[in-house]
């Protein structure tokens, strides 16, 4: 059970990232969403965090309507 739970809420929190206004709320909330996913999967927190900031704030650059 714990195999299949990690990979689907993983999933979920991923998904709540590619929110914000602007570039503070987009890299926070990234920031947020790759230190839960990381906690979850059991990885660096700081590392999930760095990762999750940037990634949502490429993402909000590159798809700037998805992101509003």
């Amino acid at each position: 059970m714990r195999v299949i739970v990690k990979p689907a809420l993983a999933a979920t929190l991923l998904a709540l990232a590619a929110c914000g206004n602007s570039f503070e709320e987009q890299a926070l909330i990234g920031a947020g969403a790759g230190a839960a996913t990381a906690a979850v999967l059991d990885e660096s927190v700081a590392a999930g965090a760095l990762v999750g900031a940037a990634g949502n704030v490429a993402y909000c650059n590159a798809y700037p309507s998805q992101c509003r």
